[in-house]
């Protein structure tokens, strides 16, 4: 695989790739002749590489991504980070674990994934794909938690990709609700409305294969999946 072009995935690290957005990623990437490998507190139901890992903690997070890379070669072309987690609830009244997990999990275990496996990035010219989301640029009520992680999950990314510049391709991923278990189980005020649209996980999936295909140097910097 040259530095201009890419004829196919190669190998493409998703996080949280056992259920939701994060399996239908995997789905695509293999759909797409690329060969999935997943960091993820579950097993996933399809046979693809897998390492255990909590993101909410991040030495085991970074642990799970160098052995996966290990295992499966050493060299990794691309990754997307699919994990989410959320604690709905006004701020003095969501407990301090909940609210600190939900952060630590979505914003800085994320962080600690891409430490871990930009090496192997910056040695194959390789592009990452963070999932933020629209409470990444708008602030909701009660959801104090989840906009702070997603607000920081957009600098993480933007800052990264000046940083990197020339090294790895970065793309921010801006998805409205989506139609995943993510929402199963919510009290009825903080689950969707039955007449508001949610996306697709796959149509989602679609657009971080489309952002890690593209050629060397030609990078997609932010992309926004909305149903309208």
């Amino acid at each position: 695989m040259n530095q201009s072009t890419k004829n196919d995935l190669g190998t493409v690290l998703i996080t949280g790739g056992a259920s939701g957005l994060g399996a239908a990623t995997v789905d695509a990437v293999r759909a797409a002749g690329g060969v999935a490998i997943v960091v993820d507190r579950d097993k996933p139901d399809t046979d693809v590489p897998w390492e255990y890992a909590d993101l909410a903690y991040s030495q085991d997070s970074e642990r799970a991504v160098r052995s996966l890379i290990a295992r499966t070669g050493g060299r990794l072309d691309a990754m997307f980070t699919a994990v989410g987690a959320d604690a709905c609830g006004k701020l003095d009244e969501v407990a301090t674990e909940d609210w600190e997990r939900v952060v630590r999990a979505n914003l800085i275990g994320t962080a600690a994934v891409i430490r871990a496996a930009l090496p192997a990035l910056r040695a194959s010219r390789g592009s990452i794909v963070t999932c933020a989301s629209t409470l990444g640029l708008e602030a909701l009520p009660d959801a104090t938690a989840y906009c702070a992680s997603k607000f920081g999950m957009v600098g993480l990314t933007r800052a990264l990709a000046a940083e990197t510049a020339g090294e790895v391709g970065v793309t921010l991923l801006i998805p409205g609700g989506m139609d995943t278990a993510f929402v199963d189980g919510r009290p009825p005020e903080y689950a969707p409305p039955p007449d508001i649209p949610l996306d697709n996980p796959e149509d989602v999936a679609a657009a971080a294969v489309f952002a890690m295909s593209q050629p060397r140097g030609r990078e997609i910097s932010e992309m926004a999946v909305a149903r309208s």
